[in-house]
């Protein structure tokens, strides 16, 4: 026998309207068109970052720690929660600070490491930080 609750609102026992959801790696989602099931979980970015290009700063953050200037171009940032294996996915891109149009600009989001991932980026193929902000956001597995 299946079950169906229907509600507008869920609320906290104590009636103050906070609550906590807590959604287990088994919940799935239907899709836009109805046919596919998916994986809540699987789905949901487990990380992100909004960062100063020059890595002194981050400027808004979920599931990053820190970020360390590593080099001239480079910042590594460091996970608060751990990914269980390095086979997720980084996607990555920033704003450019240099605004008189030469060069050629390189953004590179490199991952290998459960405990962060690092952005390298150039002008020219030198070592420059050309990026105003970077942002990384990570799609895997949490340990």
């Amino acid at each position: 026998m299946t079950s169906q609750l229907n509600v507008d609102t869920i609320v906290d026992k104590a009636g103050s309207g906070g609550t906590n959801v807590k959604i287990g790696n088994t919940s799935t989602y239907v899709s836009d068109g109805g046919s596919v099931v998916q994986n809540t979980v699987q789905g949901i970015a487990k990380s992100w970052v909004n960062a100063a290009g020059n890595g002194t700063s981050v400027n808004d953050s979920f599931n990053v720690a820190s970020a360390t200037d590593t080099g001239t171009g480079n910042i590594f940032f460091t996970h608060t929660n751990n990914t269980s294996n390095v086979n997720y996915s980084l996607t990555g891109g920033g704003q450019i600070a240099d605004t008189n149009g030469t060069g050629c600009f390189f953004h590179n989001v490199q991952g290998g490491a459960t405990t962060g991932y690092q952005i390298q980026h150039f002008e020219n193929a030198t070592t420059t930080d050309p990026f105003k902000y970077t942002g990384i956001t990570l799609h895997g597995d949490l340990a």
